[in-house]
């Protein structure tokens, strides 16, 4: 039996092939997907009917790249530099969790994105200290109801790398579903190139992309990490940079040409002083860019201060030169550009129909919100997570009137609590 939604009276915002206001349309959905988009559309019989009046209406936010399970340890180092993450959180913090501890992180963490207008998720996962973990970590994303790529990060010795990447993809992920996988490799940047070799051939065996950390360690590593990827053919496999921030112009024509993308985690990039955010440079060469929170421990986590960063960063570069980037741009990677870099553009990113009904709703009655001229220009300059009023993944309301509607967000919460008091407090 099909299954209808109709939402009536908002204003509609699509994001494909560009974000444009459609003006105040309705949008069908049937059995999930997006069926149609325009002005006073039919009547249903057996429709639910969802008034959007005073709502802007648009695609669901894509996060590129998030490290979930550190809900637990949220602002744990607000002011922090890079060695000083690697050491205490990485090196101190991350050990301490247990897998009820991973999966208390993930579960708070997504419902964190689903509450902030965030339908799909990249979970950079860098904590499988054993099977247990990796396990706790995709129960929980599974559980929450949002649409997730989990990034596995093997985090044993090389010798069992490929076996253990095998084992969850065969176990975890044999079923269609709203989880998926891709390899989180550690790379030619952070580690041997034997193992980075293996990283991106155990990927190309089981045809998953790869989503690495490269490109953000200086000039000289983000060259020599690149040249080993074009050596070794690497590249043929769909790879993803994340904080590619020091490439040269002729570096990133070299990025393009291989058909890579690239997330960025404007405000995490800005505080632990990895570098100035590329955004243009990277968007001007032709490389799909997302937007990624990273870490809780020292950013924010939702995509309204992301937007608003990399729009502002952008259009503040000293030469003057990025002063063409526009709230357009920046809503764009945060929608379609965002999926483009997941791989999943022709599934999620934007109201066209046969996509995955991922569907935000904002409020604009509101003392923020009210009366805004260009509501593209509301959304990324004026609205946070109190806009957020009603999300559906997949054609399913996961929030209802501002409210989450399929967990009890106090009893998630009590678990994270507890949780986090053991981590930090060993």
């Amino acid at each position: 039996m099909t299954s209808t939604i109709l939402i009536r009276n908002g204003v509609v915002v699509d994001t494909e092939p560009d974000p444009v206001v459609l003006g105040q349309v309705d949008v069908r959905i049937e059995d999930g997907l997006i069926a149609e988009v325009g002005p006073g559309l039919p009547d249903v019989p057996g429709a639910e009917v969802i008034d959007a009046t005073g709502r802007i209406v648009l695609p669901g936010f894509v996060d590129t790249h998030r490290h979930t399970w550190q809900a637990g340890i949220r602002a744990v180092a607000a002011d922090i530099t890079f060695d000083t993450y690697l050491r205490r959180v990485l090196g101190e913090l991350a050990p301490r969790h247990r897998p009820q501890d991973i999966y208390a992180g993930n579960l708070a963490g997504a419902l964190e994105c689903l509450d902030a207008g965030i339908t799909t998720l990249l979970d950079w996962s860098h904590v499988q200290f054993s099977p247990d973990h990796t396990d706790a970590a995709v129960r929980a994303l599974g559980e929450s109801g949002i649409r997730a790529v989990f990034g596995y990060c093997y985090g044993g010795d090389s010798g069992e790398l490929t076996k253990e990447t095998r084992r969850v993809h065969d176990t975890l992920f044999c079923a269609s579903g709203l989880v998926t996988m891709v390899v989180a490799a550690l790379g030619p940047e952070i580690v041997g190139e034997e193992r980075a070799l293996e990283e991106w051939r155990v990927a190309a065996e089981l045809g998953l992309p790869v989503t690495a950390h490269l490109g953000g360690h200086g000039p000289e590593s983000a060259e020599r990490g690149l040249a080993f990827l074009e050596a070794n053919g690497l590249l043929s496999t769909p790879t993803t940079f994340v904080h590619a921030l020091h490439y040269t112009d002729e570096a990133l024509r070299r990025i393009a040409d291989a058909g890579g993308t690239a997330s960025l985690a404007p405000v995490d990039e800005m505080n632990l002083g990895l570098g100035y955010p590329a955004t243009g440079r990277l968007r001007e060469a032709g490389i799909p860019t997302g937007l990624g929170a990273d870490t809780v421990v020292c950013a924010p986590g939702d995509l309204f201060s992301l937007m608003r960063a990399a729009h502002l960063l952008e259009r503040g570069r000293p030469d003057g030169a990025g002063m063409g980037f526009t709230t357009r741009d920046a809503l764009r990677m945060a929608t379609i550009e965002g999926a483009q870099v997941l791989g999943l553009a022709d599934v999620i990113g934007s109201l066209r129909p046969g996509k995955q009904a991922d569907v935000v709703l904002l409020r604009t009655d509101t003392l923020g919100m009210a009366a805004a001229h260009d509501p593209i220009g509301a959304v990324v300059l004026n609205a946070d997570t109190s806009a957020v009023d009603t999300v559906l993944v997949g054609g399913r309301v996961v929030k209802r009137d501002g409210r989450l509607v399929h967990h009890d967000v106090a009893a998630v919460l009590s678990t994270l609590i507890e949780s986090a008091d053991m981590v930090a407090n060993p």
